[in-house]
């Protein structure tokens, strides 16, 4: 499968802008995403402090990949609208390193989903950095009733 650009996606999600932290999608299917990113480099990353990119934010990065795997298979499926999801909850989150500001490569953002249903959806996560495992963890999404 080819690379699917942000263009291709960010649309279908509710990060707008620069805080659309995903570059590109590499690969995915029924269960699962593979998505990577370079912008952890940036000075004017909207998650930055002065202190430089937590690696707390992985989390952030995380959850992205669930809503664009999310958004991705609402599509696949025909559906017209994406309905928007809530994180409810990180669980078993496990950080390696203190900061991500300093990384010099891609960060590859693997998401597996556990369960969904018309109400909801679990993931685990991992992202790791020239092979290196970086964080993990779950998260729990939830579909809110219009």
């Amino acid at each position: 499968m080819p690379d699917l650009p942000k263009a291709d996606w960010a649309h279908l999600i509710p990060h707008a802008g620069n805080m659309c932290l995903l570059d590109v999608v590499r690969d995915f299917d029924d269960t699962s995403i593979h998505a990577a990113s370079l912008g952890h480099r940036d000075h004017d990353h909207p998650l930055r402090s002065e202190h430089g990119l937590h690696a707390v934010h992985l989390a952030e990065y995380g959850a992205q990949a669930v809503a664009v795997h999310g958004a991705l298979m609402a599509r696949q499926a025909g559906h017209e609208e994406v309905r928007p999801g809530r994180l409810v909850s990180l669980r078993d989150v496990l950080l390696t390193l203190d900061r991500i500001d300093t990384l010099s490569e891609a960060i590859d953002v693997h998401a597996e989903r556990l369960y969904a249903d018309d109400a909801g959806a679990q993931y685990i996560f991992r992202i790791e950095h020239a092979g290196n495992l970086l964080a993990s963890g779950r998260v729990a999404v939830i579909h809110p009733r219009a």
